[in-house]
């Protein structure tokens, strides 16, 4: 183990009042292999990324109804209101039915006369089997998403006492009993071995066995004594010669661990200082992000270290890291499918239980995370199929791609984590080249059918999926111009800004007009996965800020709020059965502190929080521009309310 050559750098002084500025550039897409070899995606295909940190501050435009102009009044019908019930099956624009190309999913835009949108329960399905999982709409229950006068159509007639009560009480059992029949059906599968992991600190999460906890509650968070924060430390940017990714991040009871330049790096909780240090021979190319609870995880990196005259290397090994002592425990690589006697290159790795599994587009191996031994290699069968990656934590599921290019036909096995062996298939539906595994525990999947997101987002649709039989239980549209969650386009797993757990998905909605006087805001909603349906969960933003969830705690939501250019971020817990939201941080609006909060782009940036800290670092580095030299730029900053 090395030392560090410097100190971190300490939080920035109270500033002086000045003006607003913009934040630094985000790093580009970084490219993984060889130019023969296609580009591994981040949300979509390689782009170059927006402008500006997420809640960066922004010069308003004169005039007009964008950022910066009044909002006007809504002509009458609330955000999000309970609307008119979905076209029945077949109609044109209706599931089944046909479908202009290119024309996003069949939820509308919000505060339009057409389907719920927005997490809101809408009125009651046509009669008749609903087409492939599409989600149907109940009735809401009384004073949910409600019009004038507590009624669905705002009639202005209050209900008595008496019949609110009998409402209540029937929506409650409808409730109780809909729960009971989900969480008795996602029961634990012994065969998966998968105890000991923990997603506690992984964005989006993977849901665990909420299901036998009920809705809600479970969290280790707690609310501090004072949720004002404080900046902590900040790490600079190391100095790149081209692009290069920095993946991984991780919190253990006495570190916050970062990927550095060919190293891996624990720091002080409090001070940033250096605690250990894990030099590699090469640079990180892949991380999991999923931590047993003995504080083991696993990387990929590359078996070189780059140069001017070969700046690409294979990503080749793998390691198993000790977080809690700072050690590699080993490191292995494979050869074998379509490397033939070269090593094996991943793409991606994950752990679930005692198996660490990476995939790529070689195939997948699995090894075992105590000792490093090979529990299988990769295969190619007679019908040229492999595993792409592989979704961990409390399953393991592979994502298995056969056929030909033009033509692929992607599966959702999950598998015995100790052997490999399938113990069942979904086969997703034509039109999907890969898929994204949300979660293993319940068994979630993303993906872009067709191509239809049209955003980069990689979704179009959510599928949940019974884990054990391999039966679809609920497809769920995730119309782009509605709801903000991500994930990577050729990546098995790196979905961010959603959440399952409770027997839910939980989305974020895209921004949109606020009733402030000017800048967007934005609620998360969630969707049942035994139906697809849309529940009545709703959390609001508030007035200019827009808000993702982050993971999940125990039955409730761990959620980061971006902040308007005036203020700071917070993160906040909301109850999985109230929705209350209960602020854990509210970090300093004063500039510079701020300016150093927004230089992150959210959708390149990794945000971890536990017990009243919270760290945002990059993924992705490159060399910088010459317009940028006078930017302050970070590999990671930190908040804290000790």
């Amino acid at each position: 183990m090395t030392q560090p050559p410097q100190p971190p750098q300490q939080p920035p002084q109270q500033p002086q009042p000045q003006q607003p500025q913009s934040p630094q550039q985000p790093p580009q897409q970084a490219a993984q292999q060889p130019p023969h070899e296609p580009p591994q995606g981040v949300f979509g295909a390689p782009q170059e990324p927006p402008p500006g940190g997420f809640g960066a501050p922004q010069d308003p435009p004169p005039g007009g109804y964008g950022y910066g102009a009044p909002t006007p009044p809504a002509q009458g019908v609330p955000y999000g209101y309970p609307q008119t019930p979905p076209p029945p099956p077949g109609a044109p624009g209706a599931p089944g039915g046909p479908v202009a190309p290119g024309a996003p999913g069949v939820q509308p835009g919000y505060g339009y006369p057409a389907q719920p949108g927005y997490g809101y329960p809408g009125q009651p399905g046509q009669p008749g089997q609903p087409p492939y999982g599409y989600p149907t709409q109940p009735m809401p229950p009384q004073g949910v998403g409600a019009g004038p006068g507590g009624g669905p159509g705002g009639t202005g007639k209050k209900l008595s006492a008496q019949t609110q009560i009998i409402i209540a009480a029937a929506v409650a059992v409808v409730l109780i009993v809909g729960g009971g029949i989900w969480f008795s059906s996602a029961g634990d599968d012994k065969a998966d071995e998968s105890k000991g992991t923990s997603s506690g600190a992984t964005e989006g999460g993977t849901g665990g066995k909420d299901g036998d906890k009920g809705i809600g509650g479970g969290g280790t968070e707690e609310v501090p004594s004072n949720t004002r924060s404080k900046a902590a430390f900040q790490l600079p940017t190391p100095k790149v010669t081209d692009v290069t990714g920095v993946s991984g991040s991780w919190i253990t009871d006495t570190a916050y661990v970062k990927t550095g330049i060919n190293q891996i790096v624990g720091y002080d909780l409090d001070k940033g200082t250096q605690l250990w240090s894990v030099p590699l021979p090469g640079q990180v190319c892949a991380a999991s992000r999923h931590v047993t609870e003995d504080g083991r995880t696993a990387v990929a990196f590359e078996a070189a270290k780059r140069t001017a005259a070969d700046k690409y290397q294979s990503c080749t090994e793998i390691g198993a890291l000790d977080l809690k002592s700072g050690k590699l425990l080993w490191t292995k690589s494979v050869t074998g499918s379509n490397a033939g006697d070269e090593k094996v290159r991943f793409d991606e790795i994950t752990v679930s239980g005692t198996t660490v599994a990476a995939g790529g587009t070689d195939g997948g191996a699995a090894f075992d995370l105590a000792t490093g031994d090979v529990r299988w290699k990769p295969e190619v069968s007679a019908e040229g199929c492999y595993d792409m990656g592989y979704g961990g934590g409390a399953g393991l599921v592979a994502a298995r791609k056969c056929g030909s290019y033009d033509d692929p036909q992607i599966s959702i096995e999950t598998l015995n984590p100790l052997t490999g062996a399938p113990v069942s298939s979904f086969k997703m539906p034509a039109g999907v080249a890969y898929a994204s595994v949300v979660s293993t525990d319940p068994l979630v999947v993303a993906a872009d059918v067709g191509d239809t997101a049209g955003d980069g987002s990689g979704i179009s649709d959510f599928f949940s999926i019974d884990r054990k039989t391999g039966k679809l239980l609920a497809k769920i549209p995730a119309d782009a111009d509605k709801y903000a969650a991500r994930c990577g386009s050729t990546e098995v797993e790196s979905c961010q800004k959603l959440a399952v757990g409770n027997g839910r998905l939980y989305l974020p909605t895209e921004g949109h007009e606020g009733g402030g006087e000017y800048g967007d805001t934005n609620e998360i909603v969630s969707f049942d996965l035994a139906t697809g349906k849309n529940t009545s969960d709703r959390a609001d933003a508030g007035d200019r800020y827009t808000m993702f969830p982050l993971r999940m705690d125990g039955g409730n939501i761990i959620a980061y709020k971006v902040p308007p250019y005036d203020k700071g971020g917070q993160i906040i817990s909301i109850d999985g059965a109230s929705f209350k939201e209960t602020v854990l941080m509210d970090n300093p609006a004063d500039e510079a502190i701020r300016d150093m909060e927004t230089s992150f782009s959210s959708d390149y940036a990794e945000i971890r929080y536990a017990g009243g800290r919270m760290f945002i670092s990059e993924t992705m580095l490159s060399k910088p521009s010459t317009s940028s030299l006078d930017d302050k730029s970070y590999l990671a900053v930190s908040f804290s309310t000790k």
